[in-house]
């Protein structure tokens, strides 16, 4: 009995350890329930937006951001302020200097933190280049693109020999410049939707592949045939030829019908897309390169010599002029023959609108390559085109265009924050 005694009091609170266990491990799930529904606290987000100063009022810069869109970033007594020069990355020499030294048009990179509002920026840094240096900075490194660079379609790409081979762009004799690379060639690409260099992105040599629109810059070897690269950017891009069948003025689109593969083809025109229309001398010069008839044969059609010279220079003649239009052609060889001076008769051409753009328009286009479902993007259009077309049916002749052509070599845009 005394044993029975004993051994009661055990059971009930072995019974009751393990009710405690239990509401132990209840509460620790609730309190942990608790917890993990809870919001937690509040920090404000970091945020670092680039860009171009839009205008300045008090210590309020409103920022036009890469994107295209505005925002509001507000400088504090504690903001740190340092400007650089373009190209640098460096911080350790860059130069601090006051609120009232910056102006609109400088670029810029802040980091600070989302305020309150959700709709500015509270300035912990600015880092800042000078619209003037950037000015200077993008017209030498256009220069040095015409100057020094090439351009053309990418035919062969040996990872193991360090060399990209490429054709260029030319009517009539192709020719083609084997491209040497070195650890120190820098290589971008550009992002498959994108007409714009600043958007171009480091990238390996894997990724270049052929067919490629390709430009370089470097040293070339006394006949043009081989460069040694400073400095090369790709993309894939799509040349296109066709008859214009649809204009969406509303859309900002056209729909051509491609005569290479005889498909409705729809693509879209913007603010950045090049856009000319050929004089008809010109067309029919070209026309007749690609059929094989000398150069200085007549145009047929032409509207007398005077005209075919002011507005047509021959695509295999002498310099027309100009910056990137003497001495080493855009084209890659000496005297620029063929598509280097073609490139730049279209660049000295006056604008055209999408209103210009009519149904039966024949028109050559280079364009983004468009992502799964994405609508390509026009980087260049060049009206006037039917001579062309009716010399070339097959539509080979729109690869005498590059992307780069109509805006200057690739270069300026890339030097930002």
């Amino acid at each position: 009995m005394q044993l029975a005694n004993i051994a009661m009091p055990k059971r009930v609170l072995g019974i009751a350890a393990l009710l405690f266990s239990l509401l132990a491990g209840i509460a620790s799930i609730s309190a942990a329930s608790q917890t993990a529904t809870q919001p937690p606290a509040q920090t404000p987000a970091a945020a670092k937006p680039v860009g171009t100063i839009k205008s300045i009022s008090g210590n309020t810069i409103t920022l036009t951001t890469d994107a295209g869109t505005d925002v509001t970033v507000q400088v504090q007594d504690a903001t740190k302020l340092v400007r650089i020069a373009p190209g640098q990355t460096d911080l350790k020499s860059a130069t601090p200097i006051q609120f009232q030294d910056l102006q609109a048009g400088d670029r810029i990179l802040v980091r600070g933190k989302l305020a309150d509002d959700g709709k500015s920026v509270l300035a912990l840094s600015v880092i800042a280049m000078k619209k003037s240096d950037l000015t200077e900075k993008q017209a030498h490194e256009r220069e040095e693109w015409q100057k020094h660079g090439i351009g053309g379609l990418v035919s062969i790409v040996d990872a193991s020999a360090g060399t990209i081979t490429i054709s260029l762009p030319a009517i009539g004799e192709k020719k083609t410049v084997t491209i040497h690379l070195s650890k120190d060639t820098v290589l971008r690409r550009y992002a498959p939707d994108s007409v714009k260099f600043d958007d171009a992105r480091p990238a390996p040599l894997d990724q270049i592949k052929t067919g490629d629109q390709l430009r370089a810059r470097g040293t070339r070897n006394a006949d043009g045939s081989e460069l040694a690269a400073d400095e090369i950017v790709s993309g894939s891009f799509r040349n296109i030829a066709g008859i214009i069948s649809e204009v969406d003025a509303s859309a900002g689109s056209i729909t051509v019908q491609d005569l290479a593969t005889n498909k409705p083809v729809s693509i879209k025109i913007t603010t950045e897309s090049q856009l000319r229309k050929l004089p008809a001398p010109m067309a029919q010069r070209i026309a007749m390169r690609l059929k094989g008839v000398p150069a200085d044969a007549p145009a047929q059609g032409a509207a007398g010599p005077a005209a075919t010279s002011a507005q047509a220079p021959k695509p295999g003649g002498p310099p027309a002029g100009g910056p990137g239009s003497g001495g080493p052609g855009g084209s890659g060889r000496p005297g620029g023959a063929g598509g280097g001076d073609l490139q730049q008769a279209i660049l000295r051409m006056p604008a055209a609108t999408l209103a210009d753009l009519q149904k039966g328009d024949a028109v050559m286009i280079v364009a983004t390559s468009g992502g799964p479902n994405g609508m390509p993007t026009a980087i260049t259009l060049i009206g006037g085109v039917e001579p062309i077309l009716e010399a070339s049916p097959k539509s080979s002749a729109s690869t005498i265009l590059s992307p780069w052509s109509l805006g200057g070599a690739p270069g300026g845009e890339g030097a930002t924050p």
